[in-house]
């Protein structure tokens, strides 16, 4: 189920199933919510977003979590549902989520990190297609900004399949602290460690969230699809063994062997990822040498990053050190 795309006066609704809406500042909130309604879109807030029921998690009770979602793909009246920001908790609402209520009433859902527990299992327990891209707290980004509102509008307003190409500068900084000081990099662009070409489905998102959901019956059939995979490395000095580590355990699911190709999101500053050692790393996995692998695609914890859909149809060619990248959904 491929949800209906957005039209000026369609109605958004925000929601915390992850961390609440108290711990972010009124200023991201004032842009987020402008952005959005320069869009064209009525923004509506779910009914516990601000809630903090534990200190420790910062996050809403889970009975409260789950009502909101619940609530969100029920209501008539919204089309499209954008989660605050990320975490650590999401898996804790999976069992309270109400997925006929979903398969009867389609509609965007939208977020990254901890969100995707819940985007894959709504598309393994739905078939409906759902979103990697930015959370409601990502549209208070005051600058750098315009390429990710670039690639919202291509998925969520255009019927068209487009192409996913390169931003040409990216940020690792803590925008939310400092709005006016920021720190961009140039970018260098995706890059190929593998050349091939594949076409399919697509899944994925956060990898160790991901793997949160192997062996449940969240976990989405990765059976034939291509796989978009990225990590958070905000604080990992060991940001290359536990991605490898964490890459292996998907691996040896026995649906791996069917994957098409692979798409690896850009590492954070901190993880001193380089070209080469994501080449090593993939090279040293012989169950990857006969796919397309890509790296520092602009999706995962850096700025700017696109959105895709999961469950939605891909393209990707490399060859040469040359890239083509395109998506619907």
């Amino acid at each position: 189920m491929i949800p209906q795309k957005l039209k000026p006066g369609d109605e958004v609704r925000v929601i915390a199933p992850s961390r609440s809406m108290a711990i972010i500042g009124e200023d991201c909130k004032e842009i987020a919510t402008k952005r959005l309604e320069e869009l064209g879109l009525k923004v509506t807030f779910g009914k516990y977003i601000d809630e903090v029921a534990d200190s420790d998690y910062l996050i809403a009770s889970t009975e409260h979590r789950a009502e909101d979602l619940n609530d969100a793909f029920a209501d008539k009246n919204v089309k499209a549902i954008l989660t605050v920001i990320g975490g650590f908790n999401s898996n804790q609402i999976l069992d309270l989520i109400d997925y006929e209520t979903i398969k009867q009433n389609p509609k965007i859902f939208c977020g990254f990190s901890d969100i995707t527990v819940l985007s894959e299992a709504i598309y393994a327990r739905t078939g409906l297609v759902t979103y990697s891209g930015p959370h409601y707290s990502s549209f208070g980004m005051e600058k750098g900004f315009e390429y990710e509102m670039e690639y919202f509008k291509k998925m969520f307003f255009q019927e068209d399949e487009f192409e996913l190409t390169s931003s040409e500068e990216w940020s690792d900084d803590a925008w939310f602290m400092d709005q006016e000081n920021r720190e961009f990099i140039k970018n260098d662009g995706m890059f190929v460690i593998n050349d091939g070409q594949a076409e399919g489905e697509m899944v994925g998102g956060n990898l160790c969230t991901l793997n949160l959901l192997q062996g449940t019956k969240y976990m989405p059939n990765i059976e034939n699809k291509i796989l978009f995979l990225e990590d958070d490395g905000s604080e990992a000095a060991n940001f290359l063994v536990t991605f490898d580590r964490d890459l292996q355990s998907l691996i040896h699911t026995p649906e791996f062997k069917t994957v098409k190709a692979l798409v690896l999101g850009r590492a954070q500053k901190a993880s001193n990822m380089t070209k080469e050692k994501w080449t090593k790393m993939i090279k040293n996995k012989p169950e990857l040498k006969n796919i397309p692998v890509i790296a520092g695609a602009d999706f995962g914890h850096t700025t700017p990053i696109f959105t895709f859909p999961i469950g939605g149809y891909a393209k990707l060619k490399a060859k040469e050190g040359k890239i083509k990248l395109t998506v619907k959904g």
